[in-house]
């Protein structure tokens, strides 16, 4: 059987792994997966919807439900890859400028 973080009980409904999933990531490749920074100025969350906001495929699947990247970015603050792309980057200008 496989890992849970590839099937469905290691997968948050609302997007990204949930603790067992992130759990049995660990327990299979030793890399250390942690929880969604929903706010805040956190570099972590910057990072995160850069990446994410760049990513090819659709928000929606054909049948009109929400895509598992479309729930990674509402579980991270963001309403669409635009609104990630602002949001990475207007976290980064705040950061370098707190320097």
């Amino acid at each position: 059987m496989s890992a849970a973080w590839t099937r469905k009980e290691g997968k948050n409904p609302a997007g990204g792994l949930n603790a067992a999933g992130r759990a049995s990531y660990k327990a299979e490749t030793g890399g250390t997966l942690r929880p969604p920074v929903k706010a805040g100025d956190n570099p972590r969350r910057a990072s995160f919807l850069a990446r994410m906001g760049n990513m090819m495929g659709p928000m929606t699947e054909p049948d009109g439900d929400p895509t598992r990247l479309a729930l990674s970015l509402k579980a991270w603050g963001a309403s669409s890859k635009e609104d990630a792309q602002q949001k990475a980057r207007a976290i980064s200008a705040r950061n370098a400028k707190g320097r």
